[in-house]
């Protein structure tokens, strides 16, 4: 998927950097109390790791897991699933689907919420790209069958120029 030396640089990035977001602090603890939930070390830590990275990267369950424990934290695989699932559903982290099967997550941002996805079917590599085409076609189709459009995204299954070279 990720190329190791990615996510070494990944890591050390993440380890060095202060968390930008932390107004999510709040949002975070008051979601989570309203539904009976703690604010586990765990949680935070994850949202920490995207809060850190900033938008537009797009790490797996795994790659979350690995940079946790590149970092020294000691979380397992289980644990990241179910947070970011819980992340996703407070609105905190976007879910991205692959044909494939498997599952990429974002911090979720108010700067580019209508935006799609390039998304390399060999290595898993995923780029970001805006389009008023593809959201003018979204509101057509919406509007023409009578739907209410709430969001518009598009992946799109390519191979990247390197896996390209490889082939």
């Amino acid at each position: 998927m990720t190329n190791l030396a990615s996510l070494k640089r990944l890591s050390a990035l993440i380890l060095s950097a202060p968390t930008p977001f932390q107004e999510f602090d709040k949002p975070l603890e008051v979601g989570l109390h309203q539904d009976g939930r703690r604010l586990t070390p765990q949680r935070r830590m994850v949202l920490d790791l995207f809060e850190r990275i900033g938008p537009g990267m797009h790490l797996s369950a795994e790659d979350v897991h690995h940079q946790l424990l590149d970092a020294k934290t000691r979380v397992s695989l289980a644990t990241i699933y179910r947070t970011l699932r819980l992340l996703v559903e407070m609105g905190f982290l976007h879910e991205l689907e692959l044909s494939e099967g498997g599952r990429r997550f974002e911090l979720s941002s108010n700067d580019t919420p209508d935006h799609h996805h390039l998304v390399c079917i060999r290595c898993g590599r995923t780029e970001e790209f805006e389009s008023e085409s593809v959201l003018q076609a979204g509101r057509l189709a919406a509007e023409n069958i009578g739907f209410l459009l709430i969001e518009s995204t598009l992946n799109v299954r390519a191979l990247c120029p390197k896996c390209q070279k490889s082939n």
